[in-house]
C-alpha cells in the first residue's frame, strides 16, 4: 500500500519545479494502552524536553521525535494532545522548555512554582499581568501577557481545540522518508510559502469545489490549530504560526503552516496531479525561488 513518502513525492513532482523543497511532517497519535513500535519508542528524548513546535521543526529537518508526558516541553501542547487533563491542579514534574522561560525572568530562583494545566485552562498564565501572576510572564517587566485580562484569555483558550479528556500516551512526529512504511500519519503538516499555499488550495478546490476556511489564533498554532483541529474535524486548517513557533522553534518568516488530515492529503495530491495543466505552478512568480524561506 502506498505510504506517506509515495504521496509526498507525487505532490512535489506535480508542482513541476525541480529541486523544490517543502518541509513536511507526519503526525501519529498513540492512545493510552496502545502498542508503540520499538522503532518509534527509540525517538523519545530522555535528557531534554521539546515543545510541539520544536518537535515539528526537528522532524522537518529529518529527525523524528516521540513526545509523551515526560518529555513534552509545553504544558499547553500536553493539554491539546490529550496527554494531561486540562483541569489538573498540580504542575507537571520536572523542568519544561516553556516554563523555564518563566522561571528565568521571575527572579524567584528555587521558590518558582510552575503553572498547572488548570492555570493555562483558566487563563491565568496567558493573562499573567491581569491575574497578578507576574511570575508566569515570559519577557520580563514589560510583558503584559498574551491577553488583556483573564476573561479574554479564558475565552480564547476555550476556542483552542484539545483532545480531552486525556486519552493519549504519546505523539510521534516524523519526516516522509521515515523507515517504518506501515506507520500511517493521521495528520500531515506542511510548512509552505504563500505561493505554494495558492497551488495547494487550487488542487483541493479542483476536486471538491469547496473553499478553504481557516481558524487561526496567536497561540498553540502547531499543536492545536495545525494538528488537533485537523485531527478532530478532518478538515484542512492553516496558521501563520505563533509565539512559540516563531521564537522557540524558529520557523522561517516566509513560511506558514497547513495541517491536513491524511485522507484529505492523499486526495489533494491526486487533485494536484489532475489539475496540473490548468494551474501552471512553475510559471507563478517566485515559484522557482527554492531558497526563499
Amino acid at each position: 500500500m502506498p505510504g506517506f513518502m509515495h504521496f509526498f513525492d507525487r505532490l512535489l513532482k506535480a508542482l513541476e519545479v525541480p529541486g523544490l523543497e517543502i518541509p513536511a511532517v507526519g503526525v501519529r497519535f498513540f492512545r493510552q494502552g496502545a502498542s508503540i513500535p520499538e522503532g518509534v519508542q527509540s525517538y523519545a528524548p530522555s535528557a531534554l524536553t521539546l515543545t510541539s513546535c520544536q518537535a515539528v521543526r526537528q522532524a522537518e529537518l529529518g529527525d523524528p521525535v516521540l513526545l509523551n508526558l515526560d518529555n513534552i516541553g509545553c504544558i499547553a501542547a500536553a493539554i491539546s494532545f490529550g496527554l494531561v487533563d486540562q483541569h489538573q491542579a498540580h504542575p507537571l514534574q520536572g523542568s519544561r522548555v516553556y516554563t523555564e522561560l518563566m522561571h528565568k525572568q521571575s527572579g524567584q530562583e528555587n521558590a518558582f512554582l510552575p503553572p498547572t494545566p488548570k492555570d493555562f485552562t483558566e487563563g491565568v498564565v496567558y493573562a499573567c499581568q491581569s491575574s497578578g501572576r507576574r511570575d508566569f510572564c515570559l519577557f520580563g517587566a514589560r510583558d503584559q501577557g498574551r491577553f488583556k485580562d483573564q476573561d479574554t484569555a479564558r475565552s480564547a483558550v476555550a476556542d483552542m481545540m484539545a483532545i480531552q479528556p486525556a486519552v493519549m500516551e504519546a505523539v510521534f512526529f516524523y519526516p516522509p522518508d521515515f523507515h517504518e512504511p506501515e506507520l500511517v500519519p493521521e495528520v500531515v503538516v506542511l510548512s509552505v510559502r504563500p505561493v505554494e499555499l495558492t497551488r495547494i488550495i487550487q488542487a483541493y478546490q479542483y476536486r471538491t469545489g469547496k473553499r478553504l476556511e481557516a481558524s487561526m489564533g496567536g497561540l498553540r498554532a502547531v499543536n492545536s490549530d495545525l494538528i488537533v483541529r485537523p485531527y478532530l474535524t478532518q478538515q484542512i486548517n492553516l496558521s501563520p504560526y505563533c509565539l512559540g513557533a516563531r521564537l522557540i522553534a524558529k520557523f522561517d518568516a516566509n513560511r506558514l503552516g497547513i495541517g491536513i488530515p491524511y485522507a484529505v492529503f492523499t486526495a489533494l495530491v491526486e487533485g494536484m496531479e489532475e489539475s496540473m495543466g490548468g494551474y501552471p505552478f512553475h510559471a507563478y512568480p517566485g515559484a522557482s525561488d527554492k531558497n526563499d524561506g
